[in-house]
């Protein structure tokens, strides 16, 4: 493609997106493709010679946009948010057409030093203790693999990359846990049977004493405890664990604390929400993701250790292509986690932090929070409905309750989140807590408005009433 046709469908590109911005109202939130559809459309073979980018962006418009589900809908009330915005689209786009590689200092000295700042930025935004250091990771799946690898690492005395383990450790979550960490800790090595499931309370957080108990029995029967996970704001229901009270027992035990803080961690840059990081004094590495709700592309995770050199330790590599005269002035990322090659994420969050500045994005959290509490109080109005989870941040766990018999609840509530999402309009998912199917309402997009909350409940209600329930007196 030569310069000048670059330009040309530069700008027609960026157009699209910004029309695409715009109008994505209208389109249906989840793709109504059926399986294969997509690949019917597509040639079995590659083209042999060139094609016209105004024939592959066609097909784009034409194949690819039907089948994509549209994360960036107001009325996307799924899974968690994966927010995008204008400035961090723009950065996007630097960051592809410099093409850095910014896996060490050197190969990028801006790359690595704008890292360095914009995470010290993310920590005082956050309130999170001063002694704590931060890189960007791609995902808290990522980053939570290298608070394990870690937690190895320290455990057997840094032994475990040289040699293998030679006596089973332990890793201690919560019931309600990520299903990141059981992956996390087949990779690491520990095998899955190294985990504990820690039994939960009424609000689905971990239960310290029980914690404690495993500990003990696990040192009992010859194991070591290696790692707790804790969570802030679990995946099913927001749950939060009492860090301050897991914390002194990690300390007493000489265990690592990792805390899972994906998406719930972004509604610590509210003052007023700080008491949800009461005992980070005890953590030993922390994640969230401001590609979930700090309008960051994806990817972009923020991973904070109290120790890099335990991190650095466990990670570094050598080679004499990589060895620079800088090496003992700066930070070189590449030892900061599992890849060597790493993206210029940085520039993003710095264009999206200084583009809508600390008090811009606090006012989108506590929008948020405020259209979530609305809509708990509109459940708990209707007798039909009832609240499975208590409302930690932007999620609204809920069910339809007519009265029928609880073994036939489950069916109701899947057939209600089947006809809500059918209709293209919104789209929920669902989970289920201490065996009940439970409807998931997570507010959290950047364009989300009071509006779309209100349309989401009247679409549920009326879903609801097709079922044939009816809301009483």
């Amino acid at each position: 493609m030569e310069i000048s046709d670059f330009k040309k469908f530069g700008y027609e590109f960026v157009d699209w997106i910004a029309d695409y911005m715009t109008d994505v109202a209208d389109l249906p939130v989840v793709s109504k493709v059926a399986p294969g559809n997509i690949k019917e459309k597509i040639p079995s073979v590659p083209p042999i010679g060139r094609e016209g980018m105004e024939q592959i962006f066609s097909d784009f418009k034409d194949i690819i946009l039907p089948g994509m589900t549209h994360w960036q809908h107001p009325s996307w009330f799924a899974y968690f948010p994966a927010n995008n915005s204008p400035p961090s689209i723009l950065a996007e786009l630097l960051t592809a057409g410099l093409g850095a590689q910014c896996m060490i200092w050197q190969t990028s000295p801006a790359a690595a030093e704008l890292e360095e700042m914009v995470m010290a930025w993310l920590r005082q935004m956050l309130g999170l203790p001063e002694d704590l250091e931060g890189s960007i990771q791609d995902t808290a799946s990522t980053a939570t693999l290298c608070a394990l690898l870690t937690a190895r690492e320290k455990a057997t005395g840094f032994e475990s990359n040289e040699i293998g383990l030679k006596k089973p450790l332990t890793i201690y979550v919560s019931q309600e846990t990520h299903s990141s960490i059981e992956k996390g800790v087949k990779i690491a090595g520990f095998g899955k049977q190294a985990i504990r499931f820690i039994a939960t309370d009424d609000s689905f957080a971990m239960m310290p004493e029980e914690l404690e108990k495993a500990i003990l029995d696990d040192k009992k029967r010859g194991r070591q405890p290696a790692c707790v996970v804790a969570t802030i704001g679990t995946t099913s229901s927001t749950a939060v664990d009492p860090l301050s009270e897991i914390g002194p027992i990690c300390r007493r035990h000489d265990v690592w604390l990792h805390v899972d803080a994906a998406f719930a961690g972004t509604v610590a840059i509210l003052p007023e929400k700080r008491d949800i990081l009461k005992g980070a004094e005890f953590m030993d590495s922390f994640v969230f993701n401001p590609h979930k709700w700090l309008l960051t592309s994806f990817d972009c995770s923020a991973y904070f250790v109290k120790d890099p050199q335990a991190l650095i330790r466990t990670f570094e590599i050598h080679p004499e292509y990589l060895k620079t005269g800088q090496d003992a002035q700066v930070k070189n990322y590449r030892d900061w986690g599992i890849q060597l090659g790493r993206r210029f994420r940085a520039l993003k969050l710095w264009f999206v932090i200084r583009s809508y500045g600390v008090e811009g994005l606090q006012a989108m959290v506590r929008n948020h929070l405020r259209l979530a509490e609305m809509f708990g109080q509109w459940v708990q109005a209707d007798n039909r409905f009832e609240l499975m989870a208590p409302i930690n941040f932007s999620l609204v766990c809920f069910r339809i309750n007519d009265g029928r018999p609880e073994s036939e609840l489950n069916e109701l509530n899947a057939r209600l989140l089947e006809a809500i999402n059918h209709t293209g309009k919104v789209f929920l998912t669902h989970t289920v807590l201490k065996g009940k199917y439970v409807l998931r309402m997570m507010i959290g997009q950047r364009t989300t408005q009071e509006a779309h909350v209100r349309q989401a409940w009247e679409l549920i209600r009326e879903s609801a009433h097709g079922l044939g329930t009816d809301p009483g007196p």
